[in-house]
């Protein structure tokens, strides 16, 4: 009533015998010794298998040396997955995409009130703002602030961002800021006094940012306090202790990602 004996006669030469890889947890038998067991691994070319005792055999890899499900088979070790290769991150802990090449400029823009903030945007976002087409552009100063937004013409199409230095309740800059009314305008900023202070302290040797008495000149007084001669040293110094986003404050982050969006996201 069962047909032929699968094992009577040469029965490895009288069909083809399909190959299986020998992949952890599968149950066969060895058709020689009916050793029946599960696959948990590989030793000197043979496959190990674990019966249900827990007893454990290796078994060479031979043609037609094992039963799955009653049908005999070849059992071959599985070929090595190759890892995925690692995602590469921008310095702003997005994922950076590949083969793309800068976008022509939008009419949207980013304002930063100084060269410093432009050159900081630009090494924690500045991968981010090419593949988006989004310039950042320094302003000498926010004081003339609302002039230069009229100037701009913003609008759905041609949106603006602006990140402003200092921006706390009861500042000068928060004044000017709130002069400034426009649906397609997003002013952010952060509460440092420069954007030098936006830098993490400890990664430029330093346990907190000196402390400078109200009417100095802020620059020039963390260098006297540190010892270093000229404002352009230390700013150096500061911008190469940068290389992501983990070497800034939190408040500058979470503006720069506002202003982006802000830029990005247009109506349709």
């Amino acid at each position: 009533m069962y047909g032929e004996d699968v094992l009577s006669g040469n029965w490895r030469r009288r069909k083809v015998i399909p190959e299986v890889d020998a992949e952890p947890d599968l149950v066969v038998e060895d058709a020689d010794s009916g050793f029946c067991g599960a696959v948990v691994g590989f030793e000197y070319g043979a496959v190990v298998l674990e019966d249900r005792h827990g007893k454990r055999r290796n078994f060479p890899l031979e043609p037609a040396a094992f039963l799955l499900d009653g049908q005999v088979v070849t059992l071959r070790r599985p070929a090595p997955q190759t890892a995925p290769a690692p995602r590469r991150l921008t310095a702003s802990g997005s994922v950076a995409v590949a083969g793309v090449t800068a976008r022509v400029a939008k009419a949207s823009r980013i304002w930063v009130e100084g060269i410093h903030d432009a050159a900081l945007v630009e090494r924690i976002w500045g991968d981010d703002l090419r593949i988006e087409g989004v310039v950042v552009e320094p302003l000498d100063g926010i004081d003339d602030l609302a002039a230069a937004v009229r100037d701009f013409r913003p609008g759905p199409q041609r949106r603006l961002g602006v990140l402003v230095d200092h921006l706390v309740p009861g500042s000068k800059e928060s004044r000017i800021v709130a002069a400034v009314t426009h649906p397609d305008v997003l002013i952010t900023g952060h509460p440092y006094v420069d954007v030098w202070q936006a830098v993490r302290p400890e990664r430029v040797g330093l346990r907190a940012w000196p402390v400078i008495p109200p009417g100095r000149p802020w620059k020039e007084g963390v260098c006297e306090a540190v010892g270093v001669r000229e404002p352009a040293d230390m700013w150096r110094r500061i911008l190469a202790s940068v290389h992501s986003y983990r070497d800034v404050e939190t408040p500058l982050i979470n503006s720069m990602e506002r202003l982006i969006d802000h830029v990005t996201v247009l109506p349709d």
